[in-house]
């Protein structure tokens, strides 16, 4: 959909502009707000979008009155306030409260963009073209993507493949608060992370090799996200270990992308082993 509206932008000699939405429509609209996470922060999908050549991002403030909106109301929006003359849908994309598609609001389905007639200008919201992106998959035999099927990846601690999907590695980004200072006790000192986003998708618990962005530059690392239940832990932490580095971070933004899943988290018998663990993980993660 980005490079059809890229694409479509540069052919005409105009903006390539998204239009969307903060917070997440299912954070206002639906019964499951409190249990739903999001794949990327506000500021996380505003760097995606420009990487991918687009040269304006619009953030319109999601309420139910505006999702009370109808599909024609909407569309004149997109026009009136952000001068749009080309809409690009996504191949199952249904718009306003009426939910219809561009068939339903009988605006013209036109597989690239064309020069409307200039007696339709003026006619609400007909002033549009729909070049439909079609359906999206990681190759010609593999299931149709969506972000249901990536949320349920890294739920499942199954980062790869979500990273296949993503086309990107996921990752945290937060601040390093303090912690118990067990990992230095052992030789391992953490990170302990509190995210930037608070609804931000945080994947299964387990031991993770990561990439840490901090200081300006980019290190190994291994993250452990879980419950600590060797030491007793009370609440679910984000620690990671940054391999080869030794400085004070603690107040400082960190960065952490997921590479692969490297074991569950479980409980050791004594900190000796743990500690024996931890120097395998960290072999591992190097690897």
């Amino acid at each position: 959909m980005l490079s059809a509206v890229v694409s479509s932008a540069r052919e005409r000699g105009e903006e390539a502009v998204v239009v969307t939405f903060w917070p997440h429509p299912r954070t206002v609209l639906q019964q499951d707000a409190r249990e739903f996470r999001i794949l990327t922060s506000l500021e996380e999908k505003k760097a995606l979008l420009l990487a991918a050549g687009i040269d304006r991002v619009e953030v319109i403030p999601f309420t139910r009155e505006f999702a009370a909106m109808k599909a024609d109301e909407y569309l004149q929006l997109l026009a009136d306030k952000y001068g749009a003359s080309l809409v690009v849908m996504g191949y199952d994309n249904r718009i306003g409260s009426d939910k219809l598609t561009a068939e339903e609001i009988g605006i013209s389905q036109a597989v690239a963009p064309r020069p409307l007639p200039t007696s339709l200008r003026s006619v609400g919201p007909l002033p549009f073209t729909w070049p439909r992106a079609a359906m999206v998959s990681e190759d010609s035999n593999a299931p149709v993507i969506s972000s249901t099927k990536i949320r349920k990846a890294l739920q499942e601690g199954r980062v790869e493949e979500a990273n296949g999907m993503l086309g990107y590695r996921y990752g945290l980004y937060g601040v390093v608060v303090a912690g118990n200072q067990m990992g230095r006790t052992m030789g391992f000192p953490t990170a302990n992370m509190q995210l930037y986003e608070p609804l931000k998708l945080v994947p299964a618990n387990g031991v993770y090799a990561v990439e840490a962005e901090v200081l300006g530059t980019t290190y190994k690392g291994m993250c452990n996200i879980g419950m600590r239940p060797t030491v007793g832990g009370a609440s679910r932490t984000i620690e990671t270990h940054i391999l080869d580095f030794d400085q004070d971070i603690y107040g400082l933004p960190l960065r952490i992308r997921f590479l692969r899943r490297i074991r569950d988290e479980r409980i050791f018998p004594s900190l000796e082993a743990l500690r024996e663990q931890l120097t395998l993980d960290a072999l591992n993660c190097k690897k």
